[in-house]
């Protein structure tokens, strides 16, 4: 079931928002607009490891950067010795690992640069495991970006594991740059109506509001086989018609705070994982949130988990309140 509450018209793809980064980047070197909208000491943290994966990753954290007038900051982390590195490594191993880190960031630097000469941009080398380190960095930014796989990474993996770590335990949102995220022009966004879902929302509409994009906002459930094996199977019609007027109420304060965006919502009757991967084959932007904090720190559901393995776009996972 899928009803849209359009404002006006989208920009499509991925490209129109690294254009639109380039458009307000030029206009503000210009000076026909303000760059000091924005809260500069507050960073988008972007982990650099000197891989195309990562690459990628800085690409979309400096328009990021751009688009929301935040502070880019790469990271990059050196394991510490002697647990790290390669066994039986010459004593200079070490050095020559903080060297190429060095490298690493200025090269990443100098490429963002070369694009948007007016990002402010900082850098760390951290001697560090790389999750601690990302997690560190990133404890008081708006938002951390990775790469979905790194140059430790298995071909056969669809996710590196140091971005799943990170994305399960951050402490604020996570996107991981992957897939084409360029052939549609959604902002889509998973939400489970049993759950309070204002965080992950409120990034959507955020996210949404600032690319000039369509929010489509989704909801799947899937009908007990039990149930009906017992007879009790539940009338499709009505439990969607319930299902969608929640969604909708759910996305009410929302709307009324973003009203210049356009709102798709929708009820999927499908795994919720299988739901949100085919969305992800026009979205832009996939939003998914993680399960109420666990000791310290969030923890990934299985629909988080599963959705960020298969999406076929950039996916932003955003922690629970």
């Amino acid at each position: 079931m899928t009803r849209t509450f359009a404002p006006n018209g989208i920009r499509s793809g991925w490209e129109a928002w690294i254009q639109e980064a380039d458009r307000r980047a030029h206009t503000d070197h210009c000076g026909r607009s303000d760059t000091r909208g924005g809260n500069m000491s507050q960073a988008i943290v972007v982990g650099v490891d000197g891989s195309d994966y990562a690459e990628r990753a800085v690409e979309w954290a400096a328009a990021e950067a751009i688009l929301r007038r935040h502070r880019l900051h790469l990271v990059h982390a050196v394991e510490s010795w002697p647990y790290r590195a390669p066994l039986f490594a010459p004593p200079q191993t070490v050095d020559l690992m903080a060297r190429i880190g060095r490298d690493v960031l200025n090269g990443a630097q100098e490429r963002a640069r070369e694009r948007w000469p007016d990002l402010e941009i900082t850098a760390a080398l951290v001697s560090d495991d790389t999750a601690h380190a990302l997690r560190g960095q990133s404890a008081d930014a708006f938002e951390l970006v990775l790469g979905h796989r790194g140059l430790g990474g298995f071909a056969g993996l669809m996710l590196g594991t140091t971005s799943l770590r990170v994305a399960a335990r951050s402490t604020v949102p996570v996107v991981i740059v992957r897939g084409e995220g360029g052939r549609g022009g959604d902002i889509t966004v998973g939400i489970d109506l049993r759950k309070d879902a204002d965080a992950i929302l409120r990034y959507a509409f955020d996210t949404a509001a600032l690319q000039g994009a369509r929010l489509r906002i989704l909801h799947a459930w899937r009908i007990s086989q039990t149930l009906v094996e017992a007879g009790f199977a539940p009338d499709r019609t009505k439990v969607e018609g319930e299902l969608f007027d929640r969604l909708v109420s759910a996305a009410g304060p929302w709307r009324a705070k973003y009203p210049q965006v356009e709102v798709v919502p929708e009820i999927a009757v499908d795994h919720p994982v299988a739901a949100l991967a085919n969305a992800s084959h026009s979205a832009r932007l996939l939003v998914v949130g993680t399960h109420a904090r666990s000791w310290t720190a969030p923890r990934l559901g299985s629909a988080a988990h599963g959705t960020i393995h298969h999406a076929h776009c950039p996916v932003a996972v955003v922690p629970a309140q």
